[in-house]
């Protein structure tokens, strides 16, 4: 191992919560599953006050508030009642994938600041839509990636964007769960929209597209199956019956600036990891070890493969810790403080923007079966 490389790595973690006489007027769209930890952040923190609370399905927004002892909300049953009746700083967009564009954009209509959860929307056109949307109203939007707040997927861009590894040619990414197929709204299209690729798979792109700085993609060949989630063999038979997006997907993808990205998704397969990501450079290459169902992280110690003084090495690069609150809370804290120091969004949607058009992309390619060139509206 070469000590002068790791070096380069070391970091020291400092956390600093900033303090002002500001109050947040936060509203929670949905209140299902993903609102929980939105909510829980939300109460941890001194500054702000949950005001509204929307829910489509009656009574449900109010059991959640009585859940976790939230007093003095106004409830309302869509998104739109909501946002015409309060006067809101902040909103959190909890809903399931195919509303995101529609609620996202409606509040930033009215001047309010949005957190959308992951992924962004469903489709290439909606997430133009959004950012026009976003710039119009010159309110801060950022995507629900809480992964990037993560020690370690920090430490993956730095090493990348270091030059250790020289110029970037080649990514394998992926990952997935050997049996892990979810249920609710997430398996069917007219909630969800698209499957494993919009859950776990948003997250593995954005680890390797945020280190190499998000060039745009230029085509995409796809492929998408549902094997597991459609056979009551590996499904419960109802959530079967009704199963309806993919389960697997997998893609070799061109990015702007000569780069491949090879990617595999999965919630279930005859396999506990499709693979470590890795990231190719003509000095050196990156391994990222899997995890065992995508968590948002990584599953070991990374390995940096060079050369130094004419031999082939490998610097292992220790795990780092993640100190302090967890990811949900610095990325709910991110976004407040951008709102409240005129900063820009912590995740921003222009890079989302490319997340999004691959997966989308890649739906499209494996329905006409051939490679698609990735067309993205003008904003």
């Amino acid at each position: 191992m070469s000590d002068a490389v790791l070096s380069q790595f070391t970091q020291t973690v400092h956390e600093e919560e900033k303090k002002s006489d500001k109050r947040f007027k936060v509203g929670i769209i949905g209140t299902g599953w993903i609102a929980e930890s939105h909510v829980e952040s939300y109460l941890d923190m001194d500054d702000v006050d949950i005001v509204a609370m929307a829910d489509l399905i009656p009574g449900k927004a109010e059991k959640f508030a009585e859940r976790y002892g939230v007093k003095n909300v106004r409830f309302y049953p869509s998104h739109k009642e909501m946002l015409d009746n309060e006067e809101l700083d902040a909103v959190s967009v909890c809903t399931y994938n195919m509303t995101h564009a529609e609620c996202t954009i409606y509040a930033l209509n009215k001047g309010v600041n949005v957190l959308l959860e992951k992924p962004m929307c469903v489709t290439t056109e909606e997430a133009v839509e959004i950012i026009r949307a976003e710039r119009k109203s010159g309110k801060i939007l950022s995507i629900g990636f809480q992964p990037r707040l993560d020690e370690n997927m920090k430490m993956v861009k730095k090493i990348v964007q270091s030059g250790e590894l020289g110029e970037i040619y080649y990514i394998q990414t992926g990952g997935g769960r050997r049996r892990g197929v979810p249920n609710s709204t997430f398996i069917e299209k007219k909630t969800a929209g698209i499957g494993a690729m919009g859950d776990i798979g948003c997250y593995s792109l954005d680890m390797v597209l945020n280190a190499i700085g998000y060039p745009k993609p230029l085509t995409v060949t796809g492929y998408t199956s549902d094997f597991f989630g459609s056979n009551p063999l590996y499904n419960n038979p109802d959530d079967a019956k009704r199963f309806n997006v993919e389960d697997f997907a997998a893609a070799f993808v061109r990015l702007d600036g000569g780069i491949i990205l090879d990617f595999r998704i999965s919630w279930a397969m005859h396999l506990d990891t499709p693979g470590d990501t890795v990231i190719l450079g003509k000095k050196g290459a990156l391994r990222i070890p899997s995890t065992e169902c995508w968590n948002g992280s990584i599953g070991g110690p990374m390995t940096i493969y060079h050369d130094v003084a004419g031999k082939q090495v490998e610097t292992i690069v220790p795990e780092c810790g993640n100190k302090g609150k967890g990811l949900f809370y610095k990325k709910v804290r991110s976004f407040l403080d951008a709102i409240r120091d005129g900063g820009s969004a912590p995740v921003p949607s222009n890079e989302i923007l490319y997340n999004q058009a691959i997966i989308d992309y890649i739906i499209k390619s494996a329905e006409c079966g051939h490679e698609l060139k990735v067309e993205i509206p003008e904003i």
